[in-house]
């Protein structure tokens, strides 16, 4: 992933594919898997440790996941709920999943020996999920990748000593390997390239952005090759993208573009700390924060990609495994609150927040701490004929009639406000949600 983003002007935007597929299904899986796993210590290590091209080729030469089991991976993620998948065909180390015909650089020349892309892809396509695909624009293993800020060659002692570089020629490779993803795995509903960046004049390097990468040629191409195809907006271009992918951050609200109007959007976070396999990294996210990042995602009109290193045997680490199995019990039966839900125009009390699904009229209130007793929410008064709890689809009593204005700072309780009288004790799921059929 990108260890930083450059924010363009946006140009009038041009209509772009159907995303209606994105907007409902709302959550998806993102795998960084490559040979860094074998170094355990996060996808960029090459670039931290400042490693040549020799030192970091012993992970290529270990390679050899033995206990990969595509199809494990693939129903772990539709037994968390998940509805797509983002796999890193190329990172940053330029190490490729498949059997490329234009580099020596791919999982069939290490000692695994065979391609992992193409079962990974027949897997979750079998169990239902959208394939999509992250490409990486940058490449520190190619020898024509000009020596920018980011590679880790940047200062290096040997960096004035390498021969001059042409982007021209990388260029028309990254291009070609593009074609190959676009026309070798059937249907490819969204891709992902990252990213562009800004340079660092003052010590000679230049940024690369959309004219590095031939962006305006890659973007037709993909989209001659998979129409309908979702392209998001790490290309640098100018153009408003498909889709937009804040990254280890949650919006404050809604993203928008210059004019105001709401983006189609991604967030796009972690596990723990790391995308790559991390096996020292400490900071996992617990299942209940987990769960409050894909609601407070839906809540704003958004989706959430969560992201899992697989390590170098091949195999999820056992505290990802733990986290998804928890999101897919509380999905099991709280899934209504996520699929083809929404932003809600109402204000959710302290502690909480609304999804809303327009096509139900079904209004979600989903619980981080539960109340004493009550609930108070502004605005509804006389606008819901019934609610329950979602997970087991039991009654929660609407208290009758109005009530005098409460003073409550941030909000509005007033006469409008309607009141539901909860359970004494928490409700045993995660997160508890409360179903409101509107009037």
């Amino acid at each position: 992933m990108a260890a930083s983003r450059k924010k363009t002007a946006r140009k009038k935007s041009v209509k772009g594919p159907d995303t209606s597929w994105h907007v409902h299904d709302r959550f998806g899986m993102f795998i960084h898997w490559g040979i860094y796993s074998a170094a355990a210590r996060q996808e960029w290590v090459k670039k931290s440790e400042r490693m040549t091209n020799e030192e970091y080729q012993k992970y290529f030469d270990h390679f050899d996941p033995d206990l990969y089991d595509p199809r494990k991976w693939a129903r772990a993620a539709k037994q968390a709920g998940m509805k797509y998948f983002v796999i890193t065909t190329k990172h940053h180390d330029g190490f490729c999943l498949w059997d490329s015909k234009l580099t020596d650089y791919k999982a069939t020349n290490t000692p695994y020996g065979k391609d992992v892309l193409t079962p990974m892809v027949e897997a979750f396509r079998e169990e239902g999920l959208r394939v999509c695909f992250y490409h990486s624009l940058i490449d520190w293993h190619h020898p024509e990748y000009t020596i920018d800020q980011m590679h880790p060659l940047c200062g290096h002692s040997t960096e004035k000593k390498l021969p001059k570089r042409d982007m021209a020629k990388y260029r028309k490779y990254l291009h070609a390997q593009i074609r190959e993803l676009m026309t070798q795995f059937g249907k490819i509903d969204m891709v992902w390239f990252d990213f562009s960046f800004d340079g660092l004049k003052e010590l000679g390097y230049e940024g690369k952005h959309a004219e590095a990468w031939g962006a305006e040629e890659i973007v037709r191409m993909a989209r001659e090759l998979q129409p309908g195809i979702m392209i998001n907006n790490r290309l640098g271009l100018d153009a408003e993208p498909d889709f937009v992918t804040p990254e280890q951050y949650q919006p404050e609200f809604w993203p928008t573009d210059g004019t105001g109007r709401k983006q189609v959007w991604e967030g796009c976070q972690t596990f723990s700390g790391s995308w790559g396999y991390h096996r020292d990294e400490e900071s996992w996210k617990s299942t209940k924060t987990l769960l409050w990042l894909l609601i407070d995602s839906v809540s704003k009109g958004g989706n959430l990609l969560l992201n899992v290193g697989p390590n170098g045997r091949g195999e999820f680490d056992h505290r990802a495994m733990d986290r998804m199995e928890g999101i897919g019990k509380w999905m099991r039966v709280n899934s209504r609150s996520i699929y083809g839900c929404t932003a809600s125009d109402y204000a959710p009390p302290p502690n909480c927040l609304y999804t809303y699904n327009p096509k139900t009229r079904r209004l979600y209130l989903h619980f981080m701490v539960w109340p004493i007793r009550q609930v108070l929410l502004p605005g509804l008064f006389g606008k819901v004929k019934y609610a329950q709890l979602l997970h087991d689809a039991s009654e929660v009593k609407i208290a009758e009639g109005k009530f005098e204005q409460i003073q409550t700072e941030g909000l509005d309780l007033d006469e409008k406000s309607l009141r539901l009288d909860l359970p004494p004790k928490q409700p045993p799921v995660e997160i508890p949600v409360i179903e409101l059929f509107l009037k």
